[in-house]
């Protein structure tokens, strides 16, 4: 049973340009004391075909977590868009949040992100050169994927090895705001 669970994750400021920070409102109940803080990670997946784009936009430890309903807001900077592929600027991509115990992952949400230009002039005949001026960054927020891993909430010490075989998973969609 997971100590951490997520009741409720409202994206704001979306649609926004794509160069604008990403925002999320995130609503999770503690059902126990926990020695430590939670560590959450906002992820962009740069591209589809190779994992050396995906960008780590903010890393932030929350807590102490008192036991109950708790609520913040993660905000991180845009990726950073000369790092990525320029033909998958446009068109879907992936944002991640993943929450961490003893830097062991035990829930991820993904959200697919659509990024296209707002003038339907430039959407039907896109330019060689993106124009990042004129993108627009769309969370799709109705339909995220949350999966939940297995932890060993009382033992920070166990081995990776060792979680590994004993871990579980579990994919569902969750309901959002």
């Amino acid at each position: 049973m997971s100590l951490v669970n997520i009741l409720n994750i409202t994206v704001l400021d979306n649609p926004a340009s794509i160069t604008s920070p990403l925002q999320f409102e995130i609503t999770f109940e503690c059902n126990a004391e926990l020695q430590d803080d939670l560590e959450w990670r906002m992820i962009y997946v740069g591209s589809a075909e190779s994992q050396e784009y995906d960008q780590v936009l903010d890393s932030i430890m929350v807590g102490p977590v008192p036991v109950g309903v708790n609520k913040f807001v993660f905000s991180a900077g845009p990726p950073k868009l000369e790092l990525l592929p320029q033909k998958d600027l446009l068109e879907v991509t992936v944002v991640l949040l993943s929450c961490l115990y003893h830097e062991k992952e035990f829930v991820r949400v993904g959200y697919y992100v659509n990024n296209e230009y707002v003038d339907e002039a430039l959407r039907e005949t896109p330019p060689e050169q993106a124009q990042i001026d004129k993108l627009q960054r769309n969370i799709l927020a109705d339909k995220p994927k949350v999966t939940r891993y297995t932890i060993d909430w009382s033992n920070p010490q166990q081995t990776d090895i060792a979680a590994e075989g004993a871990s579980g998973q579990t994919d569902q969609d969750m309901m959002v705001q």
